[in-house]
């Protein structure tokens, strides 16, 4: 237990510190070291990284149909109908978030529209290592699908055998996702950028991953022309608000969950509630022992945080100040405190909403901004997949009224093109009545000349 108000500023902002950040020096140096082979080797560079980092020498990166089809059959009645239900589920919230195209006439003549076009091709990076996540696949594919992105790609590090989980092909050819690469890592980021000759570059690539991963699509997106990343999304963290009425075991239950995920994962708890900390540690070591990856979850544990705090009020203090990428808030009137909040990637209100059910199957998306990111940063939503251009039209008319202001401002910045380009569209009434006044003249000489 940690007592917040005993820390100096200093020693509360190193005790929020990410532990994943360390030793950024020579992350950086191995990701660039990986990009530079993938440019330059290409798909040799793929199947040498695979083998060095996955233990697997593929044949082959892309799967085939017969595999899909394979994974389809292999898959139980219940198992293929939770993958149903999660799709419909994550459909339906996203679909209602449909972009409309904003039309204002800003004044008589002047009319400006802000449009969405999907992005035409897009990565979907899918995270595997130690458990396969059939719901990323749900949570990147369902969006691009509905947003009608034209190529969609889909990697995923293959496991010990060489191949990926029947549950990410199934919920991915759900997704009508035909590009499907046994591929992870740096280096499948850096294919994705770049193009290899089996792979064809993207314009934006989604997904979380391990730090080497979020370095790698950091590194590209400064590198590569017209490629971009959703956000910088690492490994996962969790942090929750409780009080003395919060139930320990839930609590327990919750930072669990997270834990599992990884050994570089977080987890945090901030209560006012000296008693229930003492009862949430009780139940960590209880349900702990009852875990199928409790070796993982017990390293992340290590880097957990129990902090106790006067009130409430400064528990969503420190919760906005790490900004984590989930935030439970589990007090007697969750509500009351939602207004406070000011960074988080997604919030989860009461003692019956688990973060569980947002990464599986309640509808909202479960890729989110980690690392503090959330201050910045939006949970990922359909808008991601569409890029966003104005159109503007103005009529002779429209362009007279906002001249004055245009070439007013033009002048301060002594720009005389920008000016010139609206001046002349007004001149050309008065040089046409000079022309015609002079008109006839000119045909008297030129019918003389004609005659001689």
């Amino acid at each position: 237990m940690i007592i917040w108000q005993n820390l100096t500023a200093q020693q509360q902002q190193q005790l929020l510190a990410r532990p994943a950040i360390a030793d950024n020096q020579q992350l950086s140096a191995g990701v660039e070291d990986i990009i530079t082979q993938v440019k330059t080797q290409g798909d040799r560079a793929l199947f040498s990284l695979t083998e060095k980092f996955d233990g697997i020498s593929l044949s082959t990166l892309k799967v085939s149909p017969a595999q899909i089809t394979q994974a389809k059959k292999a898959l139980s009645t219940e198992r293929l109908a939770a993958i149903n239900t999660a799709y419909e589920q994550i459909k339906s919230f996203h679909q209602a978030q449909q972009p409309q195209d904003v039309v204002v006439e800003t004044r008589p003549g002047v009319v400006c529209t802000l449009t969405s076009q999907a992005i035409e091709s897009v990565g979907l990076y899918i995270p595997a290592g130690s458990a396969p996540l059939p719901s990323t696949v749900l949570m990147l594919g369902v969006p691009a699908k509905l947003a009608d992105c034209a190529r969609k790609v889909l990697v995923c590090p293959p496991d010990k055998n060489g191949q990926l989980a029947d549950e990410v092909l199934v919920a991915a050819d759900l997704c009508g996702i035909e590009e499907i690469y046994t591929l992870g890592g740096a280096q499948a980021i850096a294919a994705l950028a770049y193009g290899t000759q089996t792979i064809a570059p993207v314009c934006k690539v989604f997904g979380p991953g391990n730090r080497y991963v979020t370095e790698a699509k950091k590194q590209l997106s400064q590198q590569v022309p017209g490629f971009a990343i959703d956000m910088p999304a690492g490994p996962s963290e969790v942090l929750v608000i409780a009080d003395g009425n919060s139930n320990p075991a839930f609590v327990a239950a919750d930072l669990l969950s997270q834990a599992e995920h990884g050994p570089d994962s977080q987890v945090v708890l901030v209560t006012d509630s000296k008693a229930l900390i003492a009862e949430v540690e009780q139940a960590l070591t209880q349900q702990l022992a009852q875990l199928s990856r409790r070796d993982i979850a017990e390293q992340a544990l290590s880097q957990s945080r129990l902090i106790l705090t006067d009130n409430l009020t400064t528990a969503v203090q420190v919760s906005n100040q790490y900004a984590p990428e989930h935030l439970i808030i589990q007090t007697e009137n969750p509500k009351a405190l939602l207004a406070g909040i000011r960074n988080a990637g997604s919030v989860f209100l009461g003692a019956y909403t688990p973060e569980s059910a947002g990464d599986y199957a309640s509808g909202t998306n479960h890729v989110l901004p980690t690392y503090g990111y959330s201050k910045v940063c939006s949970s990922l939503s359909l808008a991601d997949f569409y890029r966003r251009f104005t159109v503007q039209e103005i009529t002779k008319a429209g362009l007279a009224g906002l001249a004055p202001c245009i070439t007013e401002l033009t002048d301060a910045e002594g720009l005389d093109g920008h000016k010139r380009a609206v001046t002349i569209r007004l001149e050309p009434e008065k040089a046409q009545d000079i022309a015609q006044n002079q008109a006839p003249a000119a045909d008297i000489s030129k019918q003389g000349g004609s005659n001689e």
